[in-house]
């Protein structure tokens, strides 16, 4: 299985800046997300940030790092400026692992490549099985339904699928999305000039986007524990708890 894997890593986040230059036992964040990326199979683990302090901080723990512009909304649209950048070949396998997700199991990372690379579809991502009513009803919890191919239907902040009685809400049904994606470099090239739907603004899902070009995204339940992602100082002190242990 040949792939890469490509770490985005924006300092300006809108809820928690510089966040993936917190400590965390003694690494920063960003740290703990590559360590876990280069345990996995791809051949290639870069870091695509737009900030020099963090270019500096992964430097110095070894890693390969592009530099890339500052106005990417997106990770999807920050690798496709790396794979031009790098020339990456149109067929070349690239694994999207968000720099906040310091927990990210690598088992999980070679699955999404493997499931891309063996799907005629475009692009790969997870998800896993939402536990209680509180996280189907969170807009936080982004939720996906899909067929039994695999195929992705709709993901959405709303509940789905929808129950049309409350008290018949099966959460064996509903599964929460993980943001690990993968993808071939020939589609992030076209990613970069797609106009984004309206869904995608009026949910603030990216994904949706590529739906509504009529590009297939194969989704699969992952194969081990994601952890937790970090937006907030709340999921910061959670991360910090659970890497300690």
């Amino acid at each position: 299985m040949d792939f890469s894997v490509i770490i985005p890593a924006r300092y300006a986040s809108s809820r928690l800046p510089a966040k993936l230059l917190e400590n965390i036992d003694g690494k920063s964040l960003i740290e703990h997300t590559y360590l876990n990326a280069i345990k996995s199979s791809a051949k290639r683990v870069i870091i695509a940030t737009d900030n020099e302090k963090i270019r500096l901080v992964a430097k110095d723990f070894g890693a390969e790092v592009c530099m890339t512009s500052e106005n990417h909304i997106s990770g999807t649209s920050r690798l496709s400026e790396v794979v031009t950048k790098m020339n990456f070949h149109e067929s070349d396998v690239v694994v999207n692992v968000q720099g906040d997700e310091p927990m990210m199991n690598s088992k999980v990372i070679n699955q999404v490549a493997f499931n891309l690379i063996n799907s005629n579809m475009s692009v790969a991502t997870l998800c896993e099985k939402i536990e209680s009513k509180e996280s189907y009803f969170d807009p936080n919890c982004v939720k996906v339904v899909y067929n039994s191919g695999g195929k992705a239907l709709y993901f959405s902040r709303s509940p789905i699928p929808a129950f049309r009685d409350a008290s018949d809400i099966n959460l064996d049904l509903c599964f929460r999305h993980i943001g690990l994606y993968a993808y071939r470099a020939n589609f992030l090239k076209k990613y970069f000039k797609m106009d984004k739907s309206i869904l995608e603004l009026a949910e603030k899902l990216e994904q949706l986007t590529i739906l509504d070009h009529g590009i297939d995204i194969h989704v699969d339940v992952a194969c081990a524990p994601t952890g937790y992602g970090v937006d907030t100082v709340s999921d910061l002190k959670k991360v910090k708890k659970e890497l300690k242990k």
